[in-house]
């Protein structure tokens, strides 16, 4: 199982995660795009010291990382598993990252920005995020300068992030919604009051499994606590619009949604060979049906664990070997199957 999954807290099963990631620059260095290679090193020789030869109990707790270290597959299975984002890789011989043991903290160097501190907790926290992502902020910064504006706020490589250069995400997993073709609404309110609307692993991809971030669009103008109690505010009417829908869908087509939840399980358990989109699909079927007390003897944390260890590259790390795309739907049926055996 993913690390950062384990201590879930069932109550709230509609969200999947909650991450804060603060964005951040040095003083007196180009932004990480007109970095050269020289001047990324010891960007990250100062983030890497900044943490890992502090005085404080966090020095301890960390694991550090050069992408260009890192075989490609095992990249890209640390970005299936939420723990770096896919541009943190593009360019790996600038950029590395600092992972705790965890797997709650990553602090990301040379991404868009010299710094990238994500804090992914499961289920929702915003606040725990928070106040852990502000310790190792304070930690870094008492090591290096942050370019800062006394107008303008901390100084990042996109204008959208400038000011607070907080981005507060939830992922929800909304399948009623979807289901009943309520979610086009819900989403234009969340795009109308300032909030935006992720895919899986971020901006530009795809919502699989009816998994949706939403997250805050703004960094300017607001503090970081008024940004998450904005956030809060509205993930907690979204999962009560998850939870009407629903309950409506049991009251009026109950048999209707048996069959679907038991459909997709029984396709998860006997497929011979599935793409990573349809059992992505399926899965999202099996853990609503979870959620709702149709199903009863599975565990929400193990479908949760196979939609990180289903996509493509986690599949070629359980094979033990590379393999194209049909050979990994082949193997990804079988994975599958035993773990709901």
């Amino acid at each position: 199982m993913a690390k950062w999954l384990q201590g879930s807290n069932k109550k709230n099963d509609i969200v999947v995660s909650t991450r804060i990631r603060l964005a951040r620059n040095i003083e007196d260095f180009l932004f990480p795009q007109m970095m050269d290679t020289e001047s990324a090193n010891k960007v990250i020789d100062r983030i890497r010291s900044s943490i890992i030869e502090s005085n404080t109990i966090l020095s301890r707790e960390f694991d550090f990382f050069r992408i260009k270290d890192i075989p490609p597959l095992e990249r890209q299975i640390f970005v299936e598993k939420h723990l770096i984002s896919p541009e943190l890789i593009a360019k790996p011989e600038k950029s590395a990252f600092l992972l705790r043991k965890d797997e709650k903290v990553t602090v990301m160097i040379n991404e868009e920005d010299h710094i990238r501190i994500q804090v992914l907790l499961p289920s929702l926290g915003l606040e725990e995020s928070w106040d852990l992502c502000s310790k190792i902020d304070d930690i870094i910064e008492e090591n290096v300068k942050y370019a800062f504006d006394e107008k303008l706020g901390y100084l990042t490589s996109c204008p959208t992030n400038v000011g607070t250069g907080m981005r507060a995400s939830v992922m929800l997993h909304l399948p009623s919604l979807v289901m009943t073709g309520h979610i086009n609404k819900v989403l234009q309110a969340v795009n109308q009051i300032g909030l935006t609307v992720r895919g899986l692993y971020g901006e530009g991809t795809d919502a699989l499994g009816n998994l949706f971030q939403i997250s805050n669009q703004t960094t300017l103008g607001e503090t970081e606590e008024e940004i998450i109690e904005k956030l809060k505010k509205i993930v907690l009417q979204i999962i009560d619009r998850e939870k009407e829908s629903r309950q409506r869908l049991i009251n009026t087509k109950r048999i209707e949604v048996e069959d679907i939840v038991y459909r997709s399980l029984g396709i998860l358990k006997n497929s011979r060979i599935i793409t990573s989109k349809e059992s992505m699909k399926l899965l999202s079927d099996v853990r609503m049906g979870i959620e709702m007390g149709i199903i009863n003897d599975i565990d929400l944390d193990k479908i949760n664990n196979l939609m990180i260890l289903s996509q493509p590259a986690s599949i070629q790390k359980y094979s033990g070997k590379e393999l194209n795309a049909k050979e990994r739907d082949i193997k990804r049926a079988e994975m599958i199957r035993e773990y709901l055996k």
